[in-house]
């Protein structure tokens, strides 16, 4: 089993010196990855699983924050917890991420992405909200299509993005594609998972039955589009005081990385809860 923690933005703020230093911290005591969330704009009124987010909360640019991240740190993997794909132009944002990649010596390695739920959202950058799912596809096949890409450039014809014979550099450091894993809480997401993945990260708000049915049609959809299902990483959240034996039973379904946050603000109490984490599961710094 993999382990990786978040940050998040909104609960633990935007100050530069405190992510950093949790950073830091993570990677000293042994997390493989950071992940940082995203939301692009917020409005007032806007609900998220019921709850109302207050639209001060601070939700700075993840791939910014990873980038002052990647700075500040040697060997930590970077993530996004998710990104909103559709609220991103592919052409652009694959030369952000392989910039990252290239910056950060490889570790812009665990790019998760989403469609968003949030009208409001689409509607303040100009997306049609209905459209999200089909744009989120073709924003993948760009993004592989631009990195895979040589001097001769590439093309592509689609629905929402159309070009002809262009070049993106830098590329990804010393692979082809930098991984996409997508995240979601819907069986079109698991779907999406297995048609386009390399992985699998289904949002929190979910009863075991239907993450069981989740996981198998992502599976299917992998077998489906001649793609190896064994492949398929598949991530999950978890509290951060879970047991060997609950993690015995994330491994026997399929669970192959854990993602944790902390549950306190306090920078000590942090260092405790996350070195009190490491020494549990034996986690080292490599």
């Amino acid at each position: 089993m993999k382990f990786a923690i978040s940050y998040s933005l909104p609960f633990f703020g935007a100050d530069p010196d405190r992510l950093t230093g949790f950073a830091r911290l993570a990677e000293e005591v042994g997390f493989e990855a950071i992940y940082v969330p995203e939301h692009v704009a917020l409005s007032p009124g806007v609900k998220f699983g019921g709850m109302e987010l207050p639209p001060t909360l601070p939700y700075p640019d993840p791939l910014d924050c990873l980038t002052f991240v990647a700075a500040a740190t040697e060997r930590i993997l970077l993530g996004t917890g998710v990104l909103l794909l559709p609220y991103h132009h592919p052409v652009g944002l694959a030369k952000r991420l392989a910039t990252i990649d290239h910056l950060s010596k490889g570790r812009m390695r665990l790019l998760t992405v989403g469609v968003g739920s949030l009208p409001t959202e689409a509607q303040a950058v100009g997306v049609d909200f209905s459209t999200r799912g089909r744009r989120t596809d073709e924003a993948i096949d760009v993004l592989r299509l631009l990195w895979e890409g040589g001097a001769d450039g590439v093309s592509f014809d689609g629905e929402f993005y159309r070009f002809e014979s262009i070049c993106s550099y830098p590329k990804p450091l010393e692979v082809v594609h930098l991984p996409i894993h997508v995240g979601g809480s819907s069986r079109a997401a698991a779907r999406r998972a297995g048609r386009r993945g390399d992985g699998y990260f289904p949002g929190g708000a979910l009863g075991d039955e239907e993450r069981r049915i989740q996981f198998e049609l992502a599976r299917a959809s992998a077998v489906e589009a001649g793609r190896d299902p064994d492949a398929l990483e598949y991530t999950r959240w978890a509290p951060i005081d879970l047991s060997a034996e609950r993690v015995d039973s994330y491994a026997a379904q399929g669970v192959t990385r854990l993602v944790v946050s902390s549950t306190v603000t306090d920078p000590g109490q942090q260092a405790e809860e996350l070195a009190a984490f490491a020494a549990r599961f034996g986690l080292s710094a490599r």
